[in-house]
């Protein structure tokens, strides 16, 4: 009882829900036996052929090929392709794909050269004694993919199963119209399909093997029951026959057709221990593992009306598709389309020039009755025939919502995975709506927004695998810094110290002279090396004496460019002038005083041209002070020469520009004197303390101003007695007498001044020792200028005192000629006290 229990369990099949009838059409092409299709001149393969991404290239162009030579290498899901025949690779390039887009993908073009020569081949009948893993690894190799039309890798697929594989299942059913290439293949190759049943086996360990047939091909099941009689040994495989029943060759239909369970939704067949394999695919892995074949050819169903002489063909993968159609005695129309695939699951073909790949399994040639195209789309009348009709339990009206209106979390929610793409809802809706098309357009771009959040994701992750990264080398470098700062231990600084030391000991150590007795020493290299230091301190001197001539001749022109400038002005800036000139003197004093035991030795570490360069600016400055105080001076002029009121003017700007020229040339020729008089000076006044002299030079001329305050004074008291006393003198001789008097008394005065100087510098140096040099200097100018100020006053009352006698007895003379005579007298007396003043500026220096 128990017994007849089992046998009827082995034997029950269930039903799906749903499911619809169409017209079969398969006698066009499965009455006649298979045939090998003609070897094309050239074969197109593309590299990618399966699910996932393509392989790396491995040839090139140029490159000589056999039959079953790998064109791509395939690691992990990623599957190599083979040249299907033997020849020369003329291109790789992009070419037309068999896609409902056409887009070209990167194809390997070879020109065959008649020969058809297989690679070196390594049979392995034997294959039970190898591993699985040998094995897979074997599969892999061949490019094996899924033949029933998903294209999955199936080595992938073997090893995902694993030892959770209870039931094999051979999906043999092919269920679609028109398609037959399942059914040849059986009826004449039964025996390669139980073979590479076994090889199964002995990879999976399956509990049972389960070929599931539809029982509209009588044929296919003899030819499978007598070669599983051939085997009796084999006692888990079987043949189970089911009603057709479209899609019944659906995975998950057929999985509950045979076993009763139902894949989940969302899941795999392996989920509950159910792996299926297409009838197609089982040969190809037999051939693989015994004959050592790669996946070079395939059976491919060339049907329809179009066809004059439809049938099954084994061709060659990267065959054009036009050439095949030409050996079915396919003629182009001009509106004539062909279907890669079946009727209802199939797309059409955009280029025949396209090549068969792994996944062609039939290419239908339809008439225009057979597809009826002028059916156009309607509006959805809500009649629910989709919900009927469908296998997978689905509500294709809401999912045609859905996909229409881009509600996208909808449609995922009403598990628009699980749909199959089977065609029957769009084959029962009477209003013709391409339902299956907008379902596969809602998957395409769900699954580009989900690639797009997954790249998203991957970024995120590697900015922020970056960020701990970086904070991480950071906190590293900071240890290593504060390690790296860390005192040495005693025995670390011992041994700095003592290197130390002995560089200290060699830098000390200088040329060791040896003398031995009786002997003298050997001083012939350094007399040489002074003499070549002193012959450098002469050319560097002489460099110097000519930059400061180059500078002097610079500084005249801007002399005399400057010359008809504001006199006030320029009197002011003379003045400042002076006062910054005597700060840099006191400071290079200072400098120079400093450094006088070094650089009076050999003058080895001077730079000639900045210290000419300073100099030649310290006198220029000087030039342009006496300059600006001359030109004060003259303007001085109109407020004593009260008595010249007739004076011509233009005769007297004339005379004046002229005095002032001569008194330039004059003022610049005592300095080239004083320049080439430096050396010598500087040589003999290396001990004079430079702080001393400055101070002294401003007490001698403060000294020097007081006394002709004096003298002024005097002249004005002397003033009426004079006057009253000469009523009878003639004018012109008066004005001519006082002009000479006015000389007299400036020179008798500068004398006076340069003897006092010269007498008093002594005492007043070394009494002012400690006086600070800046100080005495800014005390000397205001000074200076007081003393001029109180001059001028003076002057002026004595002008002023003086102007009713000498004009009333003046009257008889000669305006004109007394202001030239008094102007020119004025002249000679600055140019005088310039030249003893420069004297004694450089005589102090």
């Amino acid at each position: 009882m128990f017994n007849l229990f089992s046998l009827f369990k082995k034997d029950k099949i269930w039903d799906f829900k749903g499911g619809i009838h169409p017209p079969e059409m398969k006698l066009q092409s499965s009455r006649t036996p298979m045939r090998i299709a003609q070897l094309p001149d050239e074969v197109i393969i593309p590299i990618h052929q399966h699910l996932g991404v393509p392989g790396q290239l491995c040839v090139n162009v140029g490159e000589y090929v056999l039959k079953g030579q790998p064109l791509t290498k395939g690691i992990g899901r990623t599957l190599p392709v083979h040249a299907s025949i033997s020849g020369t690779v003329t291109a790789i390039e992009p070419f037309p794909s068999t896609h409902p887009s056409g887009l070209p993908e990167i194809a390997v073009r070879i020109q065959s050269d008649g020969k058809d020569e297989w690679r070196e081949q390594f049979p392995l009948v034997d294959y039970q004694s190898q591993s699985k893993e040998v094995l897979l690894t074997r599969i892999h190799e061949a490019g094996i993919a899924g033949l029933g039309g998903a294209g999955f890798p199936t080595a992938t697929k073997l090893k995902g199963g694993g030892d959770l594989v209870k039931t094999l299942i051979i999906n043999a059913a092919e269920c679609e119209p028109y398609i037959t290439a399942d059914d040849r293949l059986m009826q004449e190759h039964a025996d390669e399909v139980i073979a590479g049943c076994q090889v199964l086996i002995h990879l999976l360990s399956p509990d049972e093997v389960l070929i599931g047939i539809e029982d509209n091909k009588p044929e296919a099941i003899e030819s499978l029951k007598h070669a599983l009689n051939a085997v009796p040994d084999e006692k888990r495989i079987f043949i189970r026959v089911i009603p057709t029943k479209y899609p019944s060759g659906g995975a998950k239909q057929l999985t509950k057709i045979l076993t009763g369970k139902e894949v989940p939704s969302g899941g795999r067949s392996s989920d509950i221990g159910v792996l299926m394999q297409n009838v197609g695919t089982v040969v190809a892995i037999k051939r693989a593992i015994i004959d050592d074949e790669p996946l070079i050819e395939r059976v491919v169903t060339v049907t329809g009306n179009g066809a004059k002489t439809p049938g099954n063909f084994w061709v060659r993968l990267g065959t054009p598709i036009y050439s095949l159609l030409k050996q079915a005695g396919f003629v182009a129309g001009s509106e004539q389309m062909v279907i890669m695939g079946g009727p209802l699951m199939g797309f059409t073909l955009p280029d025949l020039n396209a090549p068969v790949v792994k996944i062609t399994n039939c290419l239908l040639i339809p008439s225009a009755e057979e597809m009826d195209t002028d059916n156009l789309e309607e509006a959805c009348i809500r009649c629910g025939h989709c919900v009927d009709a469908c296998p997978s339990g689905l509500l294709p009206q809401q999912l045609y919502w859905f996909s229409k209106g881009k509600e996208h979390e909808k449609a995922q929610q009403h598990n628009l995975f699980d749909c199959i793409e089977c065609g029957a809802c769009a084959f029962v809706c009477p209003s013709n709506i391409p339902l299956v098309q907008y379902y596969r357009q809602e998957k395409a771009e769900i699954r580009e927004i989900d690639a797009e959040a997954k790249r998203a994701t991957e970024a995120k992750a590697r900015f922020e695998a970056k960020k701990i990264r970086m904070e991480r080398e950071k906190l590293e470098r900071e240890a290593r810094h504060q390690r790296a700062a860390v005192k040495l231990d005693s025995e670390d600084h011992s041994e700095v110290q003592s290197a130390l030391s002995r560089v200290k000991a060699k830098q000390s150590i200088g040329k060791i002279i040896s003398v031995k007795a009786g002997e003298e020493p050997d001083n012939a290299a350094a007399i040489a090396a002074r003499k070549k230091r002193k012959e450098e301190v002469r050319a560097k001197q002489a460099a110097k004496l000519a930059q400061q001539k180059a500078l002097e001749a610079s500084n005249e022109n801007i002399a005399n460019e400057n010359e008809d400038a504001d006199p006030r002005k320029a009197a002011v800036a003379a003045a400042l002038a002076r006062v910054k000139a005597k700060k840099a003197q006191q400071a290079q004093a200072e400098t120079t005083t400093d450094d006088a035991p070094t650089q009076n030795v050999e003058a080895e570490d001077v730079d000639p041209r900045k210290a000419a360069v300073a100099a030649a600016l310290a006198r220029v400055k000087a030039k342009k002070a006496q300059q600006a105080q001359a030109e004060t001076t003259t303007d001085d002029a109109p407020t004593q020469n009260v008595e010249a009121e007739d004076v011509d003017p233009r005769k007297a700007a004339v005379a004046a520009a002229l005095a002032r020229v001569k008194a330039k040339k004059a003022q610049q020729a005592q300095a080239e004197t004083t320049t080439d008089n430096a050396p010598t000076q500087n040589v003999e006044a290396e001990d004079v303390d430079p702080r001393k002299a400055a101070v002294a030079a401003a007490l001698a001329r403060i000294k020097a101003k007081k006394a002709q305050q004096a003298q002024a004074e005097t002249t004005t008291d002397d003033a009426p007695t004079q006057n009253v006393e000469a009523e009878d003198v003639d004018p012109r001789k008066a004005a001519v007498a006082a002009a000479i008097a006015r000389v007299k008394a400036k020179k008798e005065a500068q004398q006076a001044q340069a003897e006092t100087t010269t007498d008093d510098a002594p005492t007043q140096n070394v009494e002012a020792e400690d006086v600070d040099p800046r100080k005495a200097a800014v005390a000397a100018a205001i000074a200076r200028v007081k003393a001029k100020k109180e001059a001028q006053q003076a002057q002026a009352e004595t002008t002023t005192d003086d102007a009713p006698t000498q004009n009333v007895e003046a009257e008889d003379v000669d305006p004109r000629k007394a202001a030239v005579a008094a102007a020119i007298a004025r002249v000679k007396a600055k140019k005088e006290a310039e030249q003893r003043r420069a004297k004694e500026e450089v005589t102090l220096d």
